[in-house]
């Protein structure tokens, strides 16, 4: 399973970098998705994830004194160039990597699904992502405590119920709405709650 996660990986980063290449100034000064995080955050937050590795990743942690926020903050200010054509640029050339930090391999496709959408919702940029990716990461988000970046206590006590696939998530009321609006509002967007529906939507809501 694990070994089939890159070329996945790889076909959204070469997605979204198409996509990055048609934005004007004002889109990547945009405020996206991620609270506090323009257009340009986010894609410099992506050349640092993809040069992450398991020895940098720890080194990092430890040097924000294990705060993951801190880390972020310090990777984004760290691979952010002055300019945002720069900025792309490191992404075009760090795409094809396949490092990652001591955390399973689906966690790269949270990245590239949940942080394209950061970008691309907020721009009215619509993409079909790879529905394996997208059922993967929100696998993965559902299993995964809010301590490791995952959505393990936010969906606690619903059954997440894609219209789109053939999954059921958890126990409990029903929340229904696309793989990829469930991944987002269990990810803390709260933009997608809108998009879901069911008895369990509320609990979400309240949760998200």
């Amino acid at each position: 399973m694990n070994d089939d996660v890159w070329p996945l990986v790889h076909a959204e980063r070469a997605a979204l970098i198409e996509d990055l290449t048609h934005l004007d100034d004002k889109q990547w000064v945009h405020p996206s998705l991620c609270e506090g995080w323009t257009v340009h955050d986010v894609v410099a937050h992506l050349v640092d994830t993809a040069l992450t590795t398991r020895l940098s990743f720890v080194g990092s942690l430890v040097r924000a004194r294990f705060d993951f926020h801190r880390q972020n903050a310090r990777g984004v200010e760290r691979e952010r160039r002055a300019s945002p054509q720069e900025t792309l640029e490191r992404l075009r050339r760090v795409a094809s990597r396949t490092s990652a930090p001591p955390a399973p391999l689906d966690t790269r496709l949270v990245e590239e699904v949940v942080h394209g959408e950061d970008i691309r919702r907020p721009l009215g940029i619509s993409h079909s992502y790879l529905p394996e990716a997208v059922v993967r990461s929100l696998r993965l988000q559902a299993r995964t405590s809010a301590s490791f970046g995952g959505a393990k206590e936010r969906v606690a006590g619903v059954q997440l119920a894609p219209i789109d696939a053939d999954l059921l998530i958890g126990a409990g009321p029903q929340v229904r709405g696309t793989t990829l609006s469930l991944l987002l509002a269990a990810s803390g967007r709260r933009q997608a709650l809108q998009d879901l529906e069911g008895p369990g939507a509320t609990k979400l809501k309240v949760a998200g």
